[in-house]
């Protein structure tokens, strides 16, 4: 294995090993081949990213399979990264991800692990691992050098994302809809803003028109002209604000509901 000094001068993480897209990472100077994954690992790879792609704050970007240069002789693509936007000011390139996310089977776990401690030493605040196999979520632990296990009602609470991420969602085999959903909210995305907001303006008309049409048949019975079936049916039907409002101003003088409607149709 390469050791590393620690006086080492580091790299720029976006200064590289390997040629991006290829399909290979460098370890401890050898290089790995990035396999495809199979279903379950793929599948949970995705909602990874779509996950951390709804929750990371403001001034924050997110990556899939992202090379990092760790050091003089590692050049890491971890599943899910967390970056920040603004360039380095010394290097005028990408800053180190503050996040790093690996989806694992079992047998892979220990290979992660040798990428997390790389990272981590480079300046990578946390590193977790989604074990497809057992379902379970995973921090990597700079003091223990290994993985310790987290809880399966765990959260990962932390400046880069926007709300606390829950592990359970992470690791879930369901969709992440719900979990994408409530970082979006959180967010006050322009889109679900404007439709939440329609819909309460929607709602709120519909319930402005049904009070003034329970107000005409209030007036009207109150006059003792209690309206038929048929015509408390016509009266609630009426929805045009300004039909409404005749309706109602002409239910307090009108002696007969079945010319109160007929004079309120041919109205313009």
């Amino acid at each position: 294995m390469v050791t590393h000094s620690p006086s080492q001068i580091l790299p720029a993480v976006d200064e590289r090993l390997i040629m991006p897209d290829a399909g290979y990472e460098v370890l401890d100077g050898e290089v790995v081949a990035v396999s495809p994954a199979h279903e379950p690992h793929g599948s949970r790879h995705s909602k990874v990213s779509a996950l951390l792609e709804a929750y990371v704050a403001h001034g924050y970007n997110a990556a899939s399979d992202m090379l990092t240069r760790a050091s003089a002789f590692d050049d890491l693509a971890p599943d899910a990264s967390v970056y920040p936007i603004d360039r380095d000011p010394s290097t005028g390139g990408r800053q180190l991800e503050e996040l790093a996310f690996e989806v694992v089977s079992t047998e892979t776990l220990a290979h992660a692990g040798r990428k997390a401690a790389r990272l981590v030493a480079r300046g990578v605040r946390r590193v977790f691992a989604i074990d497809v196999e057992r379902s379970r979520g995973l921090e990597w632990s700079a003091r223990t050098e290994g993985w310790e296990i987290l809880a399966g009602d765990a959260v990962i609470d932390d400046p880069a994302l926007v709300l606390p991420l829950a592990i359970h969602d992470l690791v879930a085999a369901a969709d992440a809809d719900d979990a994408v959903a409530r970082a979006l909210l959180a967010k006050r995305n322009a889109v679900l803003t404007a439709t939440i907001d329609a819909a309460a303006a929607q709602a709120a008309a519909q319930a402005a028109a049904q009070a003034k049409a329970h107000a005409v048949i209030t007036v009207l019975v109150a006059r003792g002209l209690a309206p038929a079936p048929g015509q408390r049916a016509a009266i609630l039907a009426v929805r045009d604000p300004e039909a409404q409002e005749r309706l109602l101003i002409a239910s307090a003088t009108c002696t007969d509901v079945e010319r109160l409607l007929a004079d309120a149709a041919r109205a313009p």
